[in-house]
């Protein structure tokens, strides 16, 4: 680690501390440091780290310049985010963000895991998308980050098995909990409790707040399907001149919450790399006409 100057600053994240520090060059970066050189889940979770993002690069991933394996030292270099993780926005009062910007970073994250799940070589599974794992460059630009518990898939491979429980309770799609084999649309899953939390700018789970709007995503579209939108529109402080575009993403959180069979016949990814995320709806002509047809015969 004789390249790098670390900082006294550091702070938690994941499953280790992580230090501010600059490369001989000048280059400020962040220093994941695993701590625990015999405990295997470290093991895993640095091995998940280099095998994934060590083999990628996107704009909207966040960047590994190298990292150090030696018996007493487990630490990965990755790209400095200047702003943090996108969850110090949406929950602190003192800490906001416009909601034209909140959506720029919607995109540019539904962007990355396109890309994981596309145009890799393997398709790469994150596991874990939630606000904490998304990082914010200087110019509020998305990373996504933290991949260890990431996994490489065989595209030949519909599905793949998983060991023990991934990702974190209140994103991870409920297939992660069960003994059964998971396709890549539990990232999918992840990404559409994410646009909750930033449509809300609150944690979809609220336990000090009335029954009934305590699971948000579920309060939410109770109120868009009994065509009580303006309701939400005031719950959530959004302005008139954004109240499309919030309509919009609330159809595309129902899509990947609510009914995760639709996504096989309506791919996010596909639209995500056409950047028509602003025109997504959804598209029942299709079906209504195959309906009406069957109807027929």
């Amino acid at each position: 680690m004789h390249f790098l100057t670390l900082a006294m600053d550091k702070f938690l994240r994941g499953y280790g501390e992580v230090y501010k520090g600059n490369l001989t060059n000048g280059i400020t970066v962040a220093v994941k440091v695993l701590r625990g050189n015999s405990d295997k889940r470290i093991e895993e979770q640095f091995k998940a780290e280099v095998g994934t993002i060590g083999k990628v690069h996107h704009f909207n991933l966040v960047q590994l310049y190298g990292f150090c394996f030696e018996r007493d030292l487990r630490a990965l270099v990755y790209e400095y985010m200047e702003n943090g993780s996108l969850d110090r926005y949406l929950f602190h009062e003192k800490k906001t963000l416009g909601y034209e910007k909140l959506y720029e970073i919607a995109v540019g994250t539904a962007r990355g895991i396109a890309y994981l799940h596309e145009d890799c070589k393997q398709r790469i599974i994150h596991y874990d998308i939630k606000p904490g794992n998304i990082l914010l460059d200087s110019n509020f630009n998305p990373k996504v980050a933290d991949f260890g518990l990431a996994k490489l898939c065989n595209r030949d491979n519909t599905h793949t098995t998983i060991t023990g429980g991934r990702g974190t309770p209140g994103y991870a799609a409920p297939e992660l909990w069960m003994p059964f084999p998971v396709t890549h649309k539990c990232d999918v899953y992840s990404f559409g409790m994410l646009l909750f939390e930033i449509i809300g700018r609150r944690r979809n789970l609220g336990i000090n707040l009335p029954e009934s709007q305590e699971w948000f995503p579920l309060w939410v579209w109770k109120r868009f399907e009994a065509g009580e939108f303006a309701e939400l529109v005031i719950a959530c402080g959004i302005e008139k001149r954004h109240q499309e575009m919030a309509e919009r993403m609330v159809k595309l959180q129902h899509l990947h919450v609510f009914t995760p069979q639709v996504l096989a016949s309506i791919p996010l990814t596909n639209k995500i790399k056409e950047n028509r995320m602003r025109r997504l709806e959804v598209e029942n002509d299709e079906s209504n006409s195959k309906s009406g047809e069957g109807k027929g015969m």
